[in-house]
């Protein structure tokens, strides 16, 4: 029997940045109709595969295939002609552009050299629909929420026909029910004979998809298998080179009586009338499908949007605060789930986003103290991992530790509680670990978190408490003894009417 050639191959490439090399000796090969995993820790070289593959970075050293044959020169073009496409985690979408204009951008249909937009609306449409997405056409991409940004990103691979779709943490920022769709299209993408490469942190949908894997450690590959006999914490152990031990620190109750955070009848965005307390020493989840105002409620509480409210204490101060640096001042900190757009300044350098919170706090007319402000960063570095030189631009970190710079730069100014949004979207599991035992370290030490979490374990394992959000609504508190993925998802998709009051 003849060995059918792959679709996309890379063959012993190696890739170095300024010296440092990236990737060493790394070969993978993508088989129509199969879902092939590309596992790592952050920093292990995936993303840097991903754009060997697609043209948009060339080998220092080996090979790039496809159909069997060798590409002296890989280009994106070459790539999308070559029915290669790509979904990155961090999106590429241009929120001014309609869903449309977006999804064909590129690849726009001409009638008499002008764009065809009847037959983009029947593409666009026909890729929207394989996705479950809905919503009108016209509408720009900017008024979507995250995951619904996430599935035109999707729809936009889709709309290219590809015969290799390369997927990098497509389910991050999708809800169950998208997720659960996006599953269905896989399944139904290779029994129609497309090679996938799938990028997840997400071990169980791995398991449950895909049929091969290969695993990335410090630029080389330490394995490349079968899935067949192989369960998570195996996977795990080939990730980080030891047993995966207990994700989740071993939860103690800290919480007090106190409450940092109170409000009653609050008002912002999507959410309506909420009444809630965010008490000291807690972690507070927030839950529920995405896109049901959870966000809102952060923001408001954050002064980032307009919020009304019968009455609010913030950590003893009356009143919402007015504005960002209001809250700032009264000792919020917030941590958008959109890091990169939201979260830190890329073509910074890190130690540059590190310090930005105290910039903003630095008196009129007083003079920076660069010593202080390296001494500073180095510190914070050394204490969540983050490794090599902080004069580099925080776009050259991977996506796990532009996460670490993100939460770090608000720890030297020991706020009183923590908004944050989706802080381990897109994050390996080695850092997941870190940031669980900081939270809970931070909760310990008598300050408030409030974490909204597109990830239901992580709730249910972490939180004291969960509130769950349903059409602008809190319809449920669950405390930690109720605690279940099953309760949060019942109340969440309204299986259960009884409201628990906070």
């Amino acid at each position: 029997m003849v060995a059918t050639a792959p679709l996309l191959a890379a063959r012993g490439v190696s890739k170095s940045f300024f010296g440092n090399p990236v990737l060493r000796d790394v070969s993978i090969a993508l088989q129509p109709g199969r879902v092939h995993a590309l596992l790592g820790e952050n920093g292990a070289g995936k993303s840097t595969l991903i754009n060997l593959l697609s043209g948009a970075l060339r080998p220092d050293g080996g090979a790039i295939e496809v159909d069997g044959r060798p590409v002296s020169r890989m280009t994106p073009a070459y790539a999308q002609q070559a029915g290669i496409a790509v979904v990155q985690q961090e999106l590429s979408l241009t929120a001014s552009l309609s869903i449309a204009e977006n999804i064909g951008l590129g690849a726009y249909p001409r009638r008499f050299g002008l764009l065809d937009y009847p037959e983009l609306a029947v593409r666009a449409r026909a890729a929207c629909d394989l996705v479950g997405l809905h919503e009108p056409l016209s509408m720009p991409v900017g008024n979507l929420s995250l995951g619904r940004r996430q599935m035109v990103e999707i729809a936009k691979a889709l709309y290219r026909r590809p015969r290799v779709l390369i997927l990098d943490e497509p389910t991050s920022s999708l809800s169950a029910t998208e997720t659960k769709v996006l599953t269905q299209l896989l399944e139904r993408l290779r029994g129609e004979g497309i090679a996938i490469l799938y990028i997840s942190h997400r071990l169980n949908e791995v398991m449950a998809l895909c049929q091969h894997v290969t695993v990335l450690k410090d630029g080389t590959c330490t394995a490349d298998r079968s899935l067949e006999g192989t369960d998570a914490n195996g996977l795990v152990r080939l990730m980080v080179g030891r047993d995966p031990g207990d994700l989740f620190p071993q939860w103690q109750a800290s919480a007090s009586a106190a409450n940092a955070i109170s409000v009653r009848n609050f008002s912002a965005g999507l959410m309506r009338d909420v009444d809630l307390d965010v008490r000291t020493g807690e972690v507070l989840g927030i839950g529920g499908l995405v896109g049901q105002g959870q966000e809102d409620l952060l923001l408001g509480l954050y002064g980032a949007i307009p919020a009304r409210t019968a009455s609010a204490t913030v950590n003893g101060a009356s009143g919402l605060p007015s504005g960002v640096p209001k809250a700032n001042a009264l000792g919020l900190a917030y941590v958008p789930a959109d890091r990169k757009r939201e979260g830190l300044h890329l073509i910074h350098s890190i130690i540059t986003n590190m310090m930005l919170p105290a910039f903003a706090r630095l008196p009129a007319l007083k003079r920076r103290s660069r010593r202080a402000e390296r001494e500073t960063a180095r510190g914070l570095a050394a204490q969540l991992g983050i490794k090599g030189d902080l004069d580099r631009p925080a776009q050259a970190l991977s996506g796990g530790n532009q996460q670490k710079v993100a939460l770090a730069k608000w720890m030297p100014h020991h706020p009183l509680a923590l908004l944050l949004n989706d802080p381990t979207r897109g994050v390996d599991v080695e850092t997941k670990r870190e940031i669980y035992m900081m939270l809970r370290n931070f909760a310990a030490a008598g300050k408030a978190v409030v974490l909204l979490s597109s990830d239901t374990p992580e709730l249910v394992h972490l939180c004291d408490r969960v509130a769950v959000v349903r059409e602008g609504h809190i319809v449920a508190v669950l405390e930690r003894g109720a605690l279940s993925e099953e309760a949060i998802v019942s109340a969440a998709m309204g299986a259960e009417q009884r409201k628990v009051t906070a």
